[in-house]
């Protein structure tokens, strides 16, 4: 007999019925068709993948944007008896190989990874051997580019969908705006139907907005929270030292709480984390690195001390709060002090336009010499640009859909290993045809004292055979015990288009959409102040923002409808700009720079916005350095080009 959804969400999960939407999620993965759950923070959407892969044939993979949200759901899942596993960076090589032997032989129902994950041709290797029913995206908003955390690599998630041939997929967010969800239906060939969005207001939740000049905040906080010792809680700042500031003046004025923070080691953090769960710690001050995958239902308020990045960033952090469905507060101590710096974080990400022309030229003169092949490590790219990172990874994504490029492949450039065994011992273990393969491996691998790298040309010639195969026996020696595998320096292949192209009007194109993502950006972040100052019922312009339809009329319960509508203080005055000597503050970044100068690195540098050349020139001890941090980076900027023109 076959069982239903609801007799194993009770025998499971211990729940007796399913809560709004996730009946119909379920269902539609379980009869074989790919879904999309857009629910609000906290309303159960790991469900709608888990139980699912209770029943289906083969694995359920979930691909999952941090380290906390895994542990999180592995630490439930293990609860309820659910086979699940994970493979991530904090793992010892014995524990991946435990964890890949059990996928492989059936027995972990559920991987959890990250996107990253899937650029090492190792695992993807691995993946290709093992069925997939159901490819589960959690933060599914991360792969449009209209959503508010945009990462490349989950634009390539519906390609490997494809390679890895699975079936089904099942995307999960909580903070998708209607042109988001549009845009990730029709990446993955989501039909409108087996979208389902349940509302993002909850009337749980108060919403409260209080105006303070910074230097109030303290004490403002601390009488605010007198109330609230015995309950749990979380106040958000942006910077990591302000965590520790902040907790320190709360515990001067009598209220326990502890920072937490992305610079803290592992096992602090993992400490306070855990003791805030079990109740033994009732504040928390964080940055955002603490709340992704924090499941506790009874946070009974949230602050945010510092203004959040984005109202997805606002709601998703609020989402926290009264997950019981018992009455929470959510505050935010707000003012324009920080405005710029916020601001200016966006221009920070912007490459030049003689960058961008950089890396296209790179593209073009290696093609010609490789057959239209282009082979790239992206950190070596980012320091010969000065392009960030993240930057880079979204020009190539926009080179790809402007169709001069498209992804073939990814390696890594060296393997290395060292026997744990005598050579002839290795090649002893097999006979026949492996003997001599295995024998050709070593004998055309560069030696070293200890360690043999690979040297896939001279194999080549030596005894030809796919390079997919070497691997596969050098993961199997590995994996055995044989031999200390070491791979690393990650390179791109792609394949480049064969036909001619403008590339003045290609290059002209990227910087327009890099320049269009700014401006987006910085819309994004006045949509937020307009927010917060408005005297509209905050709840129905969250609902409304998120498509939610359900809240017609104000709510009746945030701090606008209960007449306290947002007055802003005044922003501190700087001093002007014209009062301040150009060559006192940019002479030394001018001598380092040399003949890279330009307007816009000498305004990043005195904004204090890092780039790769800057960390490669070390230039944070330079005068200078982050002096205008608090000025707007387009009036910087306006300064540096008439103080260049009149010298």
């Amino acid at each position: 007999m076959t069982i239903s959804a609801q007799q194993l969400l009770q025998s499971h999960f211990g729940f007796s019925h399913f809560r709004d939407g996730q009946q119909q999620v379920v269902d539609t993965i379980m009869n074989g068709e790919s879904a999309a759950a857009i629910f609000p923070t906290g309303s159960g959407k790991s469900l709608c993948y888990q139980l699912p892969a209770l029943v289906l044939p083969h694995l359920t993979l979930v691909i999952s944007p941090l380290l906390a949200l895994m542990q999180d759901q592995l630490e439930f899942l293990a609860s309820k008896g659910i086979s699940a596993a994970s493979i991530d960076s904090m793992q010892t090589k014995e524990q991946s190989q435990q964890v890949l032997a059990g996928v492989k032989a059936g027995h972990i129902q559920i991987l959890m990874i990250s996107v990253e994950r899937l650029n090492n041709e190792r695992f993807r290797q691995f993946l290709a051997q093992v069925p997939i029913s159901l490819l589960v995206v959690d933060e599914a908003h991360c792969i449009s580019e209209w959503g508010h955390n945009f990462r490349p690599d989950y634009l390539k998630l519906p390609k490997y969908k494809a390679q890895f041939n699975i079936r089904q997929t099942l995307l999960l967010t909580a903070t998708a705006t209607e042109k988001v969800v549009v845009d990730m239906g029709e990446k993955f060939a989501i039909g409108q139907n087996n979208i389902v969005l349940t509302g993002f207001y909850r009337p749980n939740l108060n919403l409260h907005v209080q105006g303070l000049a910074q230097a109030d905040k303290d004490l403002f906080l601390a009488q605010w929270l007198n109330d609230k010792t015995q309950l749990s809680g979380i106040v958000y700042v942006t910077l990591q030292q302000t965590t520790e500031q902040v907790a320190r003046s709360l515990s001067a004025q009598g209220i326990s709480a502890s920072a937490y923070h992305a610079g803290m080691d592992s096992e602090q953090r993992q400490s306070i984390q855990k003791n805030f769960m079990n109740g033994n710690i009732r504040l928390i001050v964080a940055t955002i690195a603490f709340g992704m995958g924090i499941d506790k239902n009874d946070i009974r308020f949230v602050v945010h001390y510092d203004l959040p990045k984005s109202i997805e960033n606002y709601a998703q952090e609020i989402g926290r709060a009264g997950r019981d469905g018992n009455s929470s507060e959510c505050l935010v101590l707000a003012n324009y002090d920080n405005l710029n710096i916020l601001e200016n974080f966006v221009y920070a990400d912007t490459p030049e336009e003689n960058a961008i022309s950089y890396v296209i030229n790179e593209i073009i003169e290696q093609a010609k010499l490789n057959n239209f092949q282009w082979e790239v490590v992206l950190n070596s790219l980012s320091s010969q640009s000065n392009i960030r990172l993240l930057s880079l990874k979204t020009l190539l994504v926009y080179l790809e859909l402007a169709g001069l490029i498209k992804p073939a492949y990814s390696y890594f450039a060296e393997y290395k290993f060292k026997l744990k065994c005598s050579e002839n011992e290795l090649i002893n273990k097999f006979d026949g045809e492996r003997q001599t393969f295995i024998k050709a491996i070593l004998e055309s691998s560069d030696k070293a004292k200890i360690w043999y790298t690979l040297n896939f040309d001279r194999m080549a010639v030596q005894y030809p055979s796919e390079r997919s195969r070497v691997i596969t026996a050098i993961e199997y020696f590995d994996e055995k015990g044989l031999i200390e595998l070491q791979s690393k320096q990650m390179t791109e292949v792609y394949q480049v288009n064969s036909n001619p192209m403008d590339l003045t009007l290609l290059n002209t194109d990227m910087y327009s959409r890099f320049e269009q993502k700014e401006r987006s950006e910085i819309k994004r972040i006045e949509h937020l102040l307009a927010f917060f100052a408005s005297s509209a019922c905050l709840s129905q312009q969250l609902a409304h923002y998120f498509s939610d339809p359900r809240l017609q009329q104000p709510c009746g319960h945030c701090s606008v409808c209960l007449g306290n509508v947002t007055t802003m203080p005044a922003t501190p005055a700087l001093k002007p700009l014209d009062e301040f000597k150009f060559e006192q503050y940019t002479n030394e970044i001018n001598k380092k720079l040399g003949k890279q100068t330009s307007i816009t690195l000498i305004s990043r540098f005195l904004c204090g916005l890092t780039t790769p050349i800057f960390t490669k020139l070390r230039v944070r001890k330079l005068t200078g350095f982050a002096i205008f941090e608090h000025y707007r980076f387009n009036d910087v900027r306006l300064w540096v080009e008439k103080n260049i023109s009149t010298n």
